[in-house]
């Protein structure tokens, strides 16, 4: 399970590591003194190096952290044990249903899935960016978008991260991959966009300053189109003063955004506080994606109030969000 692929380097320096999961200079030097790890060796300059093995015990202790546990539990142990405790259900927050528009298609069976999810893998070790993005097109064509997305690519999204983060997958192919599913996406959001007239509610898109990942937040973006909502997508990195001035703009309904597991915590909660602060009272804030303390209670948020945003753990929320946002919308909004 810790075998590396042949493309990544077998030593990595602190600015590497630091990258690479997150953990700060100053985090790694303490935990060395105070949890005797990691334990890197020294270059001829005497510079801290670290091997593929620390690397993947970092990666999980950072998702762990980012869980909810503390250093003084988590940073100590062996590899077996992190991944003992890393029992966060990934893939059962994003794999959701299909949406109303394919309703009457059954669930393709768990070995179909399965099969796909290897052929690709296959495809993207070889570098076959040409043969996985004619698989994903074909696949579309097979079983419409709604599908493609969540009986192929959610489940490939959970491959692909958990290979990368037991490093048997290089970072450039896990770029390779994210760009390849992008492109596929965006090509079929574009023509569904062209053949249907939105209507509300208007949902702006986007992530806040330091969440560079996009895949979740396109594929939240299809799921709204299918439902026939209005969207506006932002990408990423959009500073949160400047989310309150375009979805005024916009005049916005709705304000999407997606996290990650990396995202820290009390960041997240902190921001989503902010916004919802700076937001008009119906504009509504949804947030989705990997990030844990989404799916905890929300607190310091009066009942009158109603909660600081809605989470959206699945695809098939943003289907009961929009039903529920139209039920509830003056009939000349709706």
């Amino acid at each position: 399970m810790t075998s590396s692929s042949p493309d990544i380097p077998s030593w990595h320096s602190i600015a590497d590591v630091e990258r690479d999961t997150g953990l700060s200079k100053d985090t790694l030097r303490v935990w060395e003194r105070r949890y005797g790890f990691p334990m890197p060796a020294r270059d001829a300059l005497g510079e801290r190096q670290y091997d593929n093995h620390q690397l993947i015990r970092l990666r999980h202790i950072r998702r762990l952290i980012d869980a909810g546990h503390r250093p003084g539990r988590v940073v100590a142990l062996p590899l077996d044990g992190l991944v003992a405790l890393n029992t966060q259900p990934q893939a059962e927050r994003i794999q959701p249903a299909a949406s109303q528009a394919d309703a009457s298609l059954l669930p393709v069976a768990p070995d179909d899935s399965e099969l796909v999810t290897e052929h690709w893998t296959r495809l993207l070790r070889r570098q076959d960016a040409h043969g996985l993005r004619q698989a994903l097109a074909q696949m579309q064509l097979e079983r419409g978008l709604a599908r493609l997305i969540t009986e192929c690519v959610a489940p490939m999204n959970v491959r692909v991260g958990q290979a990368w983060l037991e490093g048997r997958l290089a970072v450039y192919e896990e770029h390779l991959y994210t760009e390849i599913v992008q492109s596929v996406l965006r090509q079929a959001l574009g023509q569904l966009v062209q053949a249907r007239a939105p209507r509300p509610p208007r949902i702006l898109l986007t992530t806040l300053p330091g969440e560079v990942h996009g895949l979740g937040l396109l594929m939240a973006e299809c799921f709204m189109v299918l439902e026939g909502c209005h969207t506006i997508a932002l990408g990423v990195q959009t500073p949160l003063p400047d989310i309150v001035t375009a979805a005024d703009a916009s005049e916005a309904d709705v304000v999407a955004l997606s996290f990650t597991a990396a995202q820290n915590p009390r960041d997240v909660r902190a921001a989503l506080g902010q916004l919802r602060e700076r937001l008009p009272a119906h504009v509504e804030i949804w947030a989705g994606g990997n990030c844990p303390v989404l799916y905890k209670p929300q607190r310091g948020q009066s009942a009158s109030a109603g909660p600081v945003f809605l989470p959206m753990g699945r695809l098939q929320d943003i289907q009961d969000g929009v039903a529920r946002w139209r039920a509830l919308a003056p009939a000349d909004a709706a």
